[in-house]
């Protein structure tokens, strides 16, 4: 049975743990056996690639939608990829954000086995998600105006606006979903959310060949496509957290205790949601300055291709961050200081190791992989040139992918949106300007803005990693459990 300190109500772990500082990251040699390397890279790999699945499945319903659409004309096509770039700024990037700070509150207070915490927690982020909905969803609603205001072509604004409007539904589907996959995630229960997503994708490509093709809605079918599939995974979700018994302990039910405390999530959540939605924001506005370049047309398709191949290996080094996030909260909740460091350690190799494989791929398909997207030989020359930046940017932007994730384990993500907001929007887009528009190197330069906003963001995250007192971190991660917990007995 735990011990508690009467007055701050935390555990009382060995201090030998506690003192665990761990400067230089992976310490020294003989820190660690060969058999606790191995064991970690097992968890890690456990949990990276049932979420690496997921994430990909997910995405992949916004773009099977897109790809049907595409069938139905130019104008179709320009229009649902103006909403949907639309929706993921001002909705889907801030929803995913905001359900980022459970990967704290839920990951500790399952480390530190108080199970019951990990409902209430996910119940608190639901009614938060819900109630910044409503809000977003006015803002969707009137997407075709806004566009107007921002000098788009009114006739694409107007057919945006239409599809954006019948995308609302599945707005609070997606933040329901987004809280329900951290609070399995963080329980490390992974196996049910790529099967339960694996289904939805399947129903997804049969409801858009109904509604977009047969069902005479056109692009509106592929938006209703959207949203049934977001609310089925989300049902399915709810089915197996109700019934299964791996969720007995962590969801005992609806509770009143959901209403209180909700400052404490959101003191985790903006942050969390600043972070993600400043470095999203910046590579879309990247695509939006490649339209003022000599060539726009050239400039933005080539960006846009650029842009696709990042988003779609970013899913790789995202479910490494995903992983390493639910190692290390996990670990400083149950008071294990040097396994939440081992666990930055092995996936900063991994990392490496998936960018330089990842990397080399992208190089030697460069000459190729234009053709996926385009017959133009100067598009496909063009990709082959920028893909070598591509493999450079992947490499640098898995590390901070995954320092990003160790920073949501430890509750850092105050100091990881002003890491981001100093990398990206004082050095990174500053530099893409001058790089494209003064010293005209065009769409590489504004590659080059990117991959020098993701080096200054991996090397500071890199930085505050190598200096962390990993004993301090875990006694404040068991002070915030048990700060936000209500009083049940504590099972050891």
């Amino acid at each position: 049975m735990d011990r508690f300190d009467g007055e701050r109500k935390t555990p009382l772990i060995h201090q030998n743990q506690l003192d665990h500082k761990g400067f230089g990251l992976c310490g020294k040699n003989g820190d660690y056996e060969r058999k606790e390397i191995v064991e970690e890279v097992k968890k890690q790999l456990w949990l990276a690639g049932p979420l690496i699945c997921v994430s990909i499945l997910q995405f992949c319903l916004q773009l099977i939608s897109l790809m049907f659409v595409g069938h139905l004309g130019e104008l179709p096509l320009s229009a649902a990829s103006m909403a949907t770039s639309f929706a993921s700024v001002t909705g889907f990037s801030l929803l995913m954000g905001m359900a980022s700070g459970l990967d704290t509150l839920c990951g500790q207070s399952f480390g530190a086995k108080q199970y019951h915490m990990l409902g209430i927690h996910m119940q608190r982020a639901m009614i938060v998600q819900l109630l910044i909905s409503i809000p977003l969803a006015v803002i969707w609603a009137n997407t075709g105006h806004i566009l107007k205001f921002l000098g788009q072509d009114p006739l694409i604004s107007q057919e945006a606006g239409v599809y954006a409007r019948f995308l609302i539904p599945s707005i609070f589907a997606y933040g329901l979903l987004q809280c329900q996959v951290r609070f399995l995630q963080t329980q490390n229960d992974v196996i049910p959310m790529m099967l339960t997503s694996g289904i939805t994708t399947l129903f997804h490509l049969i409801m858009c060949w109904i509604l977009v093709f047969k069902s005479g809605f056109g692009n509106k079918g592929a938006a209703i496509a959207i949203c049934l599939s977001y609310w089925i995974n989300f049902f399915l979700l709810v089915l197996y957290i109700k019934f299964s018994p791996l969720c007995r302990r962590t969801w005992t039910g609806f509770s009143s205790e959901a209403w209180h405390n909700i400052p404490s999530f959101l003191k985790l959540a903006i942050p969390s949601a600043v972070m993600i939605c400043l470095e999203n924001w910046s590579f879309e506005m990247m695509v939006l300055l490649s339209g003022l370049l000599p060539n726009p047309q050239l400039e933005t398709s080539v960006l846009s291709i650029c842009l696709n191949t990042a988003a779609t290996v970013w899913m790789i080094p995202f479910g490494l961050s995903n992983a390493v996030s639910t190692r290390v909260s996990n670990e400083l909740g149950a008071g294990n200081p040097k396994t939440a460091r081992l666990a930055v350690c092995v996936v900063l190799v991994m990392a490496i190791s998936e960018g330089i494989l990842v990397g080399l791929v992208l190089i030697l398909i460069r000459n190729i992989w234009g053709r996926a997207y385009s017959n133009e030989t100067e598009v496909v020359k063009y990709v082959a040139r920028m893909m070598p930046l591509l493999a450079a940017s992947n490499l640098v932007d898995g590390l901070q992918c995954v320092l990003s994730g160790t920073v949501r384990g430890c509750g850092w993500q105050k100091i990881g949106a002003f890491i981001n907001l100093g990398s990206y929007y004082l050095a990174g887009i500053p530099a893409a300007i001058l790089l494209a528009f003064v010293l005209h190197i065009g769409g590489k330069g504004l590659w080059l803005g990117i991959i020098i906003a993701l080096l200054i963001q991996g090397l500071s995250l890199f930085i505050i990693t190598m200096r962390t007192n990993w004993g301090q971190e875990s006694k404040k991660a068991m002070e915030r459990v048990y700060d936000s917990a209500i009083p049940v007995e504590i099972i050891s």
